[in-house]
């Protein structure tokens, strides 16, 4: 299993999430902002940070970089794709995935562990999880409330594409307590919470985020 991590200008978690592929007996293959280029990956993680300086909005400039514009027709075709804080917010803003993350509702930065309930666990990145299922990942971003119209929303619900919600005190603002979303065919997933920084009990609050990357490498194989 080959899978692609990119780092832009301000990307922070690069390394992390090359490290949780590994962890998963996968390799991890750098991919650079730049290039018009995906090395042949199975997989692409779009990781955290703030992609640009979080200029104009988050992710909004990422979003045109050369290397997205093949994440976008790779992802089109069905190739597995997680983007994780403002990884998830480039997505949204590449309309990989719908709605947008604004300002948290109090307005201030939140980084704490989380607890996540799976709601759904049928994509390509949550199938080894029971769904139900609560795990607990840090958060940390600044601009992590999920919001969309009511027609997004009762899509989202409706077709099951709602991936996690946060669990108790809802610490972003929100809507319907998302904290991850899928595409229709299941393939792109995005997520704010950070699933790479918990994939080992000795460096994180847990290793319940390593299924996220376990379950790609389920979905690798079959396919």
């Amino acid at each position: 299993m080959r899978v692609g991590v990119i780092t832009f200008p301000g990307t922070l978690d690069d390394v992390d999430a090359q490290r949780a592929v590994r962890y998963a007996d996968g390799e991890a293959v750098p991919l650079w902002h730049g290039d018009h280029d995906l090395k042949g990956v199975d997989a692409v993680i779009v990781p955290g940070g703030f992609s640009y300086g979080d200029y104009l909005r988050c992710g909004a400039i990422a979003r045109f970089a050369p290397v997205m514009q093949e994440v976008i027709e790779a992802a089109n075709k069905g190739m597995p794709v997680l983007g994780i804080c403002n990884g998830f917010q480039i997505l949204a803003e590449a309309h990989l995935l719908p709605g947008a993350l604004v300002r948290n509702h109090k307005l201030h930065f939140v980084c704490r562990d989380q607890w996540l309930k799976v709601e759904n666990n049928s994509t390509a990145w949550t199938t080894r999880y029971d769904q139900g299922a609560e795990i607990l990942v840090p958060l940390k971003s600044g601009e992590g409330g999920y919001q969309a119209n009511e027609d997004t929303l009762k899509e989202l619900e409706d077709e099951n594409r709602i991936v996690f919600r946060y669990v108790g005190e809802n610490p972003n603002g929100s809507r319907n307590n998302i904290a991850g979303i899928t595409n229709a065919r299941g393939n792109v997933v995005g997520l704010m919470p950070h699933p790479e920084h918990a994939i080992d009990a000795l460096t994180g609050p847990t290793d319940d985020g390593l299924g996220m990357f376990l379950s790609l490498l389920d979905t690798v194989v079959k396919a």
